[in-house]
């Protein structure tokens, strides 16, 4: 089993939210196995470890995930995918979820 994997957490059609305890990682490149319905979304943000959104990954800068069903679909701010400059250093991510179904997110190259 995966380490930073869990069952799965559905959103509703009116949406939800949470947001992970701190969380160190590697790599470059946040990938998430994710379902969504044609009405469904997904969005990310990434918080710092005070809970504040670090500037470019807010959940609003966030490429909208809809219409999927992938296993490592990455996630991207505004056209971009890369998160290195934030390894290693402790985040939360903040998950916003419509009518969808997120299943595990991890980190990799």
């Amino acid at each position: 089993s995966r380490r930073d994997g869990f069952t799965s957490v559905r959103g509703a059609y009116s949406g939800g939210e949470f947001t992970t305890p701190p969380v160190v990682f590697t790599g470059s490149k946040l990938l998430l196995n994710v379902d969504t319905s044609a009405t469904g979304m997904v969005r990310v943000g990434i918080l710092d470890g005070n809970g504040a959104a670090v500037e470019g990954f807010a959940a609003e800068q966030c490429d909208i995930i809809h219409t999927a069903n992938e296993i490592n679909r990455s996630v991207s701010w505004r056209g971009n995918p890369d998160v290195s400059p934030l390894a290693g250093k402790p985040v939360r991510l903040k998950f916003l979820v419509r009518n969808a179904d997120l299943y595990a997110f991890q980190f990799g190259k």
